[in-house]
C-alpha cells in the first residue's frame, strides 16, 4: 500500500490511496483541471482512480466530487448526513452510501469508516488497510474521543490534523466568531491537541507521520513538526508536512 497528497489546507484537500491496482481519492476539494494536474504530478490519470470517498460536505472537501465522478464516471461512497448537505453537487453521481460506519472495500482497498466531531452533516474520517497494514486519517475534528483513539492505535501510518497554533489563531485576525468555530469541540484540531491524541495511541508499528490540514494564515510547518516530533520523541525532519500547493509524494507504507 502507498499514499500521497493532491494537496491539503482550507482551499482543497484530496488524498490517493493506492493497493494493487485499486486507487481510491479521499475527498476532492479541486477544480475538474487543477484535480488533473495534481494527479500527474503523481503519475496518475483520473482514469486510474476507482472511486472517490468523502468525509464531509465542506467545500474545500467535496467541492470538485461530483465533477470528477460524471466526467469519469466513478462511484461516490459518502455518509448519509452528508449526502443530505451535498446533494445539489452530486446529481448524476453513482452514489454508494456508508451505512452505519460499517467497513467496506474499494476493489483491493479495505475502508473502515469512523465517526468523528465536526460541524457537518455525518462527517466520517477513515483508516485503510491491505489486510496488513493500516493508514489512518483524521482531518477536520474538534477533539479526539476514546473511539477515535482505538480506531488510529496500532497504524503503520498516520496522516493527523494539525490546523492551527492555539497563539497564532487567537491572536491573529479571523473575527471572534470565526476563532470559535476553529477552535472549537466541532472545529479542528490544534497542533498541541494533535500531539496529545498522538502521545495516548499505540505507535508500535508508526513508521510515517504526516501532518495534514495546516492553515496558512494560522500555523507553520516548524511548529506542527515540533508539537508532534515532541511527543512522538523523534527529530522533527521525521514528521512530513502535506501542504496546500505541492501536496505530499507518495509513501510506501
Amino acid at each position: 500500500m502507498r499514499f500521497a497528497y493532491l494537496g491539503s489546507g482550507s482551499q482543497g484537500n484530496g488524498l490517493v490511496i493506492e493497493v494493487g491496482g485499486s486507487r481510491v481519492l479521499l475527498d476532492c476539494g479541486f477544480t475538474l483541471k487543477d484535480t488533473v494536474f495534481r494527479l500527474a504530478r503523481l503519475g496518475l490519470s483520473p482514469e486510474d482512480l476507482s472511486a472517490i470517498v468523502v468525509t464531509h460536505e465542506h467545500d474545500d472537501h467535496v467541492g470538485g466530487v461530483g465533477r470528477l465522478a460524471r466526467r469519469f464516471k466513478l462511484p461516490v461512497w459518502i455518509t448519509h448526513g452528508t449526502l443530505r448537505e451535498s446533494a445539489a453537487l452530486l446529481g448524476g453521481v453513482d452514489v454508494r452510501l456508508v451505512e452505519g460506519f460499517r467497513p467496506f472495500a474499494v476493489g483491493d482497498v479495505l475502508v473502515q469508516p469512523f465517526p468523528v466531531p465536526h460541524d457537518a452533516g455525518e462527517p466520517a474520517q477513515y483508516v485503510f488497510s491491505d489486510g496488513a497494514v493500516r493508514l489512518g486519517v483524521l482531518t477536520d475534528v474538534g477533539e479526539s474521543t476514546r473511539h477515535v483513539e482505538v480506531m488510529l492505535s496500532g497504524c503503520d501510518a498516520l496522516a493527523l490534523e494539525c490546523n492551527h497554533d492555539r497563539d497564532m489563531l487567537w491572536g491573529g485576525p479571523y473575527p471572534a466568531s470565526l476563532k470559535e468555530r476553529v477552535g472549537g469541540r466541532l472545529g479542528h484540531l490544534d497542533n498541541a491537541s494533535a500531539a496529545t491524541l498522538l502521545a495516548a495511541l499505540d505507535r508500535t508499528r508508526l513508521k510515517h507521520l504526516v501532518a495534514v490540514h495546516l492553515s496558512q494564515q494560522n500555523n507553520t510547518p516548524d511548529l506542527a513538526r515540533q508539537a508532534l516530533s515532541d511527543a512522538l520523541g523523534c527529530t522533527p525532519d521525521w514528521i512530513g508536512v502535506a501542504d496546500q500547493a505541492d501536496g505530499l509524494d507518495w509513501r510506501n507504507v
